[in-house]
């Protein structure tokens, strides 16, 4: 049910605060597909005025064709003016909303999805939505209202030869109701072959440094080259199944028109009152029956294959997306508390298991162990990483589950290894483009050590996709800032230092360890004595449970555990 009002809420975005657009536009599909039956009318008295059989004289009908023109120039007014803004605000107004959507999931359920599958539905599957459904309202409207209208004005001269039109047409319908399910299915494909594409492409792009490093250019190219491939297989059945849709429509078409003009023809040399004029409009008036008939199933088909699309985003922005739960938390008063607590990605095999400690607020308390001991999984059930664990992790006594994620992040910073840092200037950069008081940015920007490094390279100085345009200490010293400016009551530090040189790691580490007034939470496989004197308290984890915990000298007496990963250390750390 709720990807069904997530549908709902995407779909409603094609006309919020677009009525006026969508309605005139609406007017001039109603008003062109009536121009088109005009214009067979038209025809009709100008043979007729041959034949002297037309109800109007020759300056009438100059003056109906006037006037006509004058009705086409008012529509392309109209057109001009309403269709592109529609469709603009439409799509735009649809991707905002989507993406919002997107941005309320929690971590954890981001960090268990596949980019591409947004990737692709915010730049090719919204292009075919914009095509194949939002494009498509307007001339469906045009194309029924010149179907009726046509059949309506038949009816008005012949309904003899409007019934035998209608029983002639039903090969067309046939034709065009099969290849339009067709294509449908042929669209769907493509969208699939997309993602996959897309997923590859970002892969390549990724690991290019693995790539190369690895000498295995060739290897990845016949990936990118197979994905690319099926991709363009799948684009080129649909261009084919629309080749003979069209070919097929156009032939059962030309049959049709063939069909009801020999009729006519048969029905004049029996005097049924038919005249030439009439014959000619019923044979125009064919292509108003015919094309909605050959070409409607198709835009149908095209609409429902996008709006599947549609559906597809809604249900992955629905997967696991945070609710807004009850409990609110405003900062720490008492401790974040861990009793027994258990978890496994899978369901079967525990990466941690019966964890029990605290975190009294202000302290700063380092996480170590070995590769694969679970510190980062630790670490990610504090930002709701994993709702589905065993036992309890409360804040301030409030069950962690129970809080609400925005709640949760107002609450917590978190500082990874890799820093993700916009293509902007480093004060964008740290205020995340938010307003702030200069005041309050200048401090964080101190205390994170940056004002030199802005001093340096001036204020507009642009970080790099990526924020390649700064060494791995300036990332992290950015993360840092925006922990401070964010005013967080607990910061998050998950292996910050692992790529960094001992001089910068060290610094970086000492930064953190300087924020008063935080409770600081530390993985680190930096085991120096100088910092580890610093913490609080030291938690050790082997094997997905706490082996020990204590201050540095403490866990030294105990010469358990950590004093051997701390000796192991020591001679690559000299």
């Amino acid at each position: 049910m709720k990807n069904r009002s997530i549908r709902v809420e995407l779909v409603s975005r094609f006309y919020r605060k677009n009525h006026c657009a969508f309605f005139l536009a609406l007017f001039g599909a109603i008003l062109s597909g009536t121009l088109g039956l005009i214009i067979s009318w038209i025809l009709k008295e100008i043979i007729d005025l041959l034949s002297g059989k037309s109800v109007f004289t020759l300056p009438q009908i100059l003056l109906i064709c006037l006037g006509f023109l004058g009705l086409d120039f008012i529509l392309t007014v109209i057109q001009y003016v309403s269709e592109p803004r529609f469709i603009r605000r439409a799509m735009s107004q649809y991707k905002d909303k989507a993406f919002s959507i997107l941005s309320g999931k929690n971590i954890g359920s981001f960090r268990d999805e596949a980019t591409s599958t947004y990737l692709s539905a915010l730049t090719n599957d919204a292009t075919a939505i914009e095509n194949g459904y939002v494009g498509q309202i307007l001339p469906i409207v045009c194309k029924s209202v010149s179907f009726f209208g046509a059949l309506l004005l038949m009816l008005v001269y012949s309904p003899i030869l409007t019934g035998f039109a209608i029983l002639i047409m039903i090969f067309p319908s046939l034709v065009a109701t099969i290849m339009g399910k067709k294509m449908q299915k042929a669209q769907k494909i493509v969208s699939d072959r997309n993602s996959a594409f897309t997923a590859a492409l970002s892969d390549c792009l990724g690991g290019f440094s693995v790539i190369k490093s690895f000498r295995a250019e060739n290897e990845v190219l016949k990936i990118y080259a197979s994905e690319n491939g099926k991709l363009e297989d799948a684009k080129c059945r649909l261009r084919k199944i629309s080749v003979v849709a069209g070919s097929l429509g156009m032939t059962s078409g030309a049959l049709a028109q063939f069909g009801v003009f020999l009729m006519g023809a048969f029905l004049i040399q029996r005097g049924s009152g038919l005249t030439a004029g009439s014959l000619m409009m019923f044979v125009n008036l064919m292509n108003f029956l015919i094309q909605p008939v050959s070409e409607l199933p198709r835009l149908l088909a095209g609409k429902k294959a996008a709006g599947a699309l549609i559906d597809k985003l809604a249900d992955s922005l629905s997967h696991n997306n945070s609710e807004a739960d009850e409990t609110n938390v405003g900062s720490v008063g008492d401790a974040i508390e861990f009793k027994n607590v258990s978890f496994s990605y899978d369901g079967e095999k525990d990466v941690l298991h019966d964890i029990d400690c605290r975190f009294l607020p202000g302290k700063s308390y380092a996480i170590v162990g070995g590769s694969g001991s679970g510190k980062s999984t630790f670490l990610n059930l504090l930002l709701a990483g994993g709702s589905d664990y065993r036992g309890s992790i409360t804040i301030d006594g409030k069950e962690l589950n129970t809080i609400s994620t925005d709640s949760l992040y107002d609450l917590m910073t978190v500082i990874q290894q890799n820093v993700f840092v916009f293509n902007a200037s480093i004060r964008d950069n740290v205020t995340m483009f938010r307003d702030f008081s200069d005041d309050k940015v200048e401090a964080a920007l101190a205390k994170a050590h940056l004002l030199e490094l802005i001093s340096e390279r001036g204020e507009d100085y642009l970080c790099g996709e990526s924020g390649k345009g700064l060494s791995g200490g300036e990332k992290q010293r950015v993360s840092i800032a925006r922990s401070l400016l964010k005013e967080s009551s607990i910061l998050l530090a998950d292996e910050v230092t692992s790529a960094l040189d001992a001089k910068t790691s060290y610094e970086v580490i000492s930064e953190i360890l300087d924020l008063d007034s935080v409770t600081r939470i530390v993985v680190t496989h930096s085991l120096q004595e100088s910092l580890l004197r610093r913490y609080d308290e030291i938690l050790v984890i082997r094997d997905g449970t706490i082996e020990e915990m204590g201050s540095f000298d403490e866990l030294m007496k105990k010469n358990g555990y950590f004093t051997a990963l701390y000796t192991i250390q020591q001679p690559a750390a000299a």
